[in-house]
C-alpha cells in the first residue's frame, strides 16, 4: 500500500533500479543519522561524572565488598 500521491510515478517501482536508488537513499540517511547520534553522545561521553554519582557507586561498591 502506498500512500504517495498518484499519478506522478511515486506509488509505482518501474526496475530494479530505482529499489537500488531508494537503497542507496536509505542507507545514506541512516549514515548521516549515525554521524550525528555519534556526534551528540560523544560530546555527553566527555562530560565529567558529577561527585554525587561518583559517591554513589562508592558506596553501592563498598556494599558489594561487605
Amino acid at each position: 500500500m502506498s500512500f504517495a500521491p498518484k499519478g506522478r510515478g511515486w506509488d509505482t517501482v518501474k526496475d530494479d533500479n530505482d529499489n537500488g536508488d531508494k537503497n542507496r537513499t536509505v542507507r545514506a540517511r541512516q549514515r548521516a543519522l549515525g554521524r550525528e547520534l555519534r556526534r551528540m553522545f560523544d560530546n555527553v561521553a566527555r562530560e565529567p561524572v558529577p561527585d554525587e554519582f561518583t559517591e554513589l557507586l562508592s558506596k553501592l561498591d563498598q556494599k558489594d565488598e561487605q
